[in-house]
């Protein structure tokens, strides 16, 4: 059963992915990489990773999805986006999204509730905070340091973009 969850999840976050990448509204495309990141946590703690599972949530369904839709609302083009905000969510377009959200979320609760979720392969030890943070900046640490600056410069990229020209001296508006 457990090779049936997982490969529902993974057709799930292919799914989201594939559209993710094809679709041409940008709230639409972050809202399915959020199911896909949800998707993703779900493999991780199939696969017996519930702290990377646990991340994929917190981090990247959380955090980085809320970064990505405040570089999206930075981006804001005026009348025109006034114009678009209100199709940004209807039901037709979010049916989808919300169909693949549930199906993960019963496949969660199946999970929970079975009695076969000893058959769920868990890390034997434990691993508490500290540790994981000295595994983070110890060996890892350039790592961290790596995706840090990738973030810092996408996040300046962004507001570079955003912010409008203004017009050399001389220059008809």
């Amino acid at each position: 059963m457990i090779d049936t969850i997982f490969i529902i999840s993974a057709i799930i976050a292919l799914v989201c992915a594939l559209i993710t990448v094809t679709h041409r509204n940008v709230v639409h495309a972050l809202l399915f990489m959020v199911v896909m990141m949800l998707a993703i946590a779900l493999i991780f703690y199939l696969l017996g990773a519930p702290f990377a599972a646990a991340l994929q949530i917190i981090v990247y369904a959380g955090a980085i999805m809320v970064l990505f839709i405040f570089v999206t609302m930075m981006l804001h083009q005026g009348q025109r986006s006034i114009d678009q905000e209100h199709q940004l969510f209807s039901w037709r377009s979010a049916f989808l999204p919300m169909l693949l959200s549930l199906t993960l979320f019963i496949e969660v609760i199946f999970l929970l509730f079975t009695s076969d979720h000893q058959a769920i392969p868990v890390a034997v030890h434990s691993d508490t905070t500290k540790e994981i943070g000295i595994l983070l900046f110890g060996p890892y640490h350039q790592l961290v340091i790596l995706a840090a600056l990738m973030l810092l410069s996408a996040l300046i990229g962004a507001i570079h973009i955003a912010t409008p020209t203004k017009p050399a001296l001389g220059e008809e508006i």
